[in-house]
């Protein structure tokens, strides 16, 4: 484990991880649902952030798992970390927000998060952390601006239009995103979605299939740093794990104040 046994984590406000989501993301922008923050600190400085909120569309999400209640799961939906964090550090981070989650909020029986296999990576973090692989899909939901920024089809349209898109007189919130993508000559990235589901009490039951990691190959699925890979090839390889940034308001606050290390 290395230095990784020396890393802290600790609840961080919302403008310090989000400032530092921002800058190390590959993304490059928050999720407007999280409202649960940890920081990964070495050395006393903060080198990690990990969100955690609700599913933009929640009602969707909780049949996946057996029996859940509205406020019982959360979805990690940013993970971001710098170079400096040593390998293994991703696991061991994600391993104590949830251990902190499962103490001081014993409601939540569940984490939900994607890996983003069109852009980054596909999801060896949540692997090594004891998730379960449930879906493995054609992500037809990004596209591509003209000025390169990678957004969701729901931000060219609705409530979730972006600020800067909205200002625009030749395209409306009302229309639906491929009507405003032709317009804006937005063009589809290509590539998968995964999902990975944690089941933090472990007598839930995921209602979904779950998936052997080897249909990541099979499905010609793997990414890494935004390039194509097979798992074979990585595992005989190894990887410092922290160069695949994952993940995108529980109905109750969650006051943590532990910190584990």
């Amino acid at each position: 484990m290395g230095r990784a046994k020396e890393i802290r984590v600790k609840v961080i406000p919302s403008k310090i991880a989000n400032t530092f989501v921002r800058k190390n993301h590959y993304s490059g922008r928050v999720v407007n649902t999280s409202n649960l923050h940890f920081g990964c600190f070495l050395d006393g400085k903060l080198h990690g952030a990990m969100s955690y909120g609700s599913p933009m569309i929640k009602k969707n999400i909780l049949p996946m798992v057996q029996n859940t209640g509205w406020n019982e799961m959360l979805e990690l939906n940013r993970m971001a970390f710098d170079e400096y964090l040593p390998k293994n550090a991703e696991s061991r981070c994600i391993a104590i927000s949830i251990r902190l989650i499962k103490k001081n909020a014993p409601h939540i029986k569940w984490i939900l998060s994607f890996s983003d296999g069109t852009q980054c990576g596909d999801g060896t973090i949540y692997r090594a952390s004891g998730f379960h692989l449930t879906s493995i899909k054609n992500n037809n939901s990004l596209y591509r601006l003209p000025d390169g920024r990678v957004i969701n089809n729901l931000n060219m349209t609705g409530k979730y239009m972006l600020s800067d898109l909205a200002k625009r007189q030749d395209i409306s919130s009302a229309w639906s995103y491929n009507k405003n993508a032709k317009i804006l000559g937005a063009k589809k990235v290509q590539g998968f979605q995964l999902r990975y589901i944690y089941l933090i009490d472990k007598a839930c039951k995921i209602t979904v299939p779950i998936l052997p990691f080897s249909k990541i190959d099979e499905m010609n699925a793997g990414m890494y740093k935004g390039k194509k890979r097979l798992q074979a090839d990585a595992h005989k390889r190894g990887s410092k794990n922290h160069l695949e940034k994952g993940g995108a308001n529980p109905t109750r606050p969650l006051h943590l104040k532990v910190t584990y290390g």
